[in-house]
């Protein structure tokens, strides 16, 4: 099993909405309400982009959630694991964490989560089975989904 790189970062994998419900809803449920107070993407200095394996770091007032995406099916969400200001140390790459690296995240600091939405895609094409995990607040919405066997991210308005 890879760590990415990260130390002390042990992804736990499942598969389908009902084993995140079970695995995690109520620890889900507890952010509604909390501030969000950092996001960290891990970033590509060679390539000055977001290398998309690794798993994104949302804190929400001192609960950090770290959300991973794998193979065509797979989520990992732990929980207070990963410390950004530690190096990130895989393969050949040069990575390092970076706080909002995104405008999109920037702009959503100190704003209140709302609610946690699961999807789960089931159709009879490759994206079936897997989980997308949204954090709605008042305004708009960050989607981490699975964008084959790496994550995505999608912010945006909240859905209607």
């Amino acid at each position: 099993m890879s760590d990415f790189g990260i130390e002390g970062y042990r992804p736990r994998w499942v598969g389908g909405r009902e084993a995140v419900v079970r695995e995690h809803g109520a620890r889900l449920g507890s952010l509604a309400d909390r501030t969000l107070t950092g996001v960290w993407l891990v970033w590509d200095a060679r390539d000055d982009q977001w290398f998309c394996d690794c798993p994104v770091l949302s804190d929400f007032a001192g609960e950090q959630i770290e959300v991973n995406h794998n193979k065509l099916d797979e989520l990992s969400l732990t929980w207070n694991s990963v410390d950004p200001r530690r190096p990130v140390d895989w393969f050949d790459f040069d990575l390092r964490w970076r706080a909002e690296p995104l405008a999109g995240l920037r702009a959503l600091l100190g704003r209140r989560l709302t609610r946690v939405d699961l999807h789960e895609w089931l159709v009879q094409d490759v994206p079936s089975g897997t989980v997308d995990i949204t954090f709605v607040f008042e305004e708009t919405r960050v989607r981490v989904y699975n964008a084959l066997d790496e994550n995505g991210l999608d912010i945006g308005p909240p859905a209607g």
